[in-house]
């Protein structure tokens, strides 16, 4: 409840149906559970302000103040996230339309929101335009590797009957073979969804020049890894986010 309460809040009190849609991978079931009946415990405004509140402890508990590398970080998201495309990006858009915290440490926090958001909204696109669905997605996603099986069947409420559904529907499609994994096709197809993701969204980033970004990953990346250091995220995500990726500060201009 607090997931859904605190992630759907910009969207207003909205009703279930309205988050199955945006968030796209979770089993309305799972939704409904939840929404509406998290406005009856905070209404929108207040989950918006407890979930600042509680990431700027979080960052706060892990180090991160508000000292020059988290004010240039915050203000050169904050740039690209104030110019970052709006259409067909609904979850994006509702976060964009808050106000804009004062806090360094708030401010790094809102403008990292916004663009992950921004990607997501993408991402859900892509995977629309390409056939599909929310719970073939995160399937997919497991099969590539990107993610344990286990954690994204318990993350997502997935029972094994309807993991095999979902299975057998990118197997009619060519993407898995008789043992359940990815075919040539499947890892390319997978790949095909990530490239496009990035293409359409990479774009947030124009406000930016080649000097900003690289100054935006050179301060950001190390205060990622000291909230990595703190220990509160857990080292696999629904998202697969590879901590590899910070073993370089660059921001990798090709």
């Amino acid at each position: 409840m607090s997931y859904f309460g605190a992630r759907a809040a910009p969207l207003g009190a909205v009703g279930p149906d309205v988050v199955t849609a945006v968030f796209y991978n979770f089993a309305p079931s799972h939704v409904a559970r939840a929404v509406p009946a998290a406005w009856e415990f905070a209404s929108p405004s207040d989950a918006l302000r407890v979930r600042e509140d509680s990431a700027v402890a979080a960052l706060r508990r892990c180090g991160i103040t508000d000292g020059a590398d988290v004010r240039t970080a915050a203000d050169l998201l904050a740039t690209a996230a104030a110019t970052a495309p709006l259409g067909g990006r609904p979850l994006f858009a509702a976060n964009r339309a808050l106000p804009w915290p004062a806090e360094p440490a708030a401010r790094l926090w809102h403008a990292s929101t916004l663009l992950r958001e921004q990607r997501g909204d993408a991402h859900v696109a892509v995977l629309v335009a390409n056939g599909v669905g929310g719970r073939d997605c995160n399937v997919l996603h497991a099969l590539a590797d990107r993610v344990p099986r286990e954690f994204i069947m318990r993350s997502r409420e997935y029972d094994d009957r309807e993991w095999q559904t979902c299975v057998d529907r990118l197997r009619a499609g060519g993407f898995v073979d008789g043992q359940g994994a990815l075919t040539d096709s499947g890892r390319e197809f997978k790949q095909h969804l990530e490239d496009s993701t990035d293409r359409v969204s990479l774009s947030a980033f124009d406000a930016l020049d080649d000097d900003e970004l690289e100054r935006l990953f050179r301060t950001l990346t190390p205060l990622t890894r000291a909230v990595v250091a703190g220990g509160d995220i857990p080292a696999a995500t629904p998202m697969g986010l590879g901590r590899h990726d910070l073993d370089d500060d660059g921001a990798h201009l090709t």
